[in-house]
């Protein structure tokens, strides 16, 4: 299926190109009832990234990390984000993004990576295709301290917890991150069942 017969793009204007790229979009639309409508949206083109959930059977254990977000503080976060470890693609495979992420992040040189999902994140203003993973680990696949980079100013704590107490975390309040709560949704429903 196509909906190109129902878009047609007039003006994109450039309203900040830095880091992210920030467009505001002009376009027609024609509504399921035939009729055209132009509308303007801004649109955040930030790249696509990819996230793991490593987890462990043996343990009913996950690897999660714990670090300081801005935009959350900004809205009222007045905490450390619990998160899956996460990366942008840049020019990367989405395996071969997560594969780095999780030495960089958590510390582990993981051996089978399961993409199971993808998914688009704020589709209404925000153009990120989320690949989701999952991989077994074991301790003996620790290869660093992980943490993150910190000249790309990571400060990241690698949490270990059982699975039951990280799904409680997203009861209480703990885990807001959509990625990690899909993510753990997903082990508890697929996993460890």
């Amino acid at each position: 299926m196509t909906i190109s017969d129902r878009v047609r793009v007039k003006n994109v204007h450039v309203l900040s190109d830095r880091h992210y790229r920030l467009e505001e979009v002009e376009f027609d639309y024609r509504r399921g009832n035939g009729e055209w409508q132009t509308q303007k949206r801004e649109v955040f083109e930030r790249g696509h990234a990819a996230t793991l959930l490593p987890y462990n059977l043996a343990s009913r254990s996950v690897v999660l990390t714990r670090q300081f977000r801005l935009p959350p503080y900004r809205a009222g976060h007045d905490d450390f984000m619990i998160e899956a470890a996460a990366g942008m693609l840049d020019d990367a495979s989405p395996e071969e993004r997560i594969r780095a992420e999780a030495e960089e992040e958590i510390g582990y040189r993981l051996g089978e990576v399961r993409k199971i999902f993808e998914a688009f994140m704020s589709p209404g203003a925000v153009t990120e295709k989320l690949h989701f993973f999952v991989a077994e680990y074991e301790a003996v696949m620790r290869i660093g301290d992980g943490g993150g980079l910190a000249d790309e100013g990571e400060d990241i704590e690698v949490l270990e917890l059982p699975i039951d107490q990280a799904l409680a975390m997203i009861s209480d309040g703990r885990i807001v991150d959509a990625k990690t709560i899909m993510l753990l949704q997903y082990a508890a429903l697929s996993i460890f069942k």
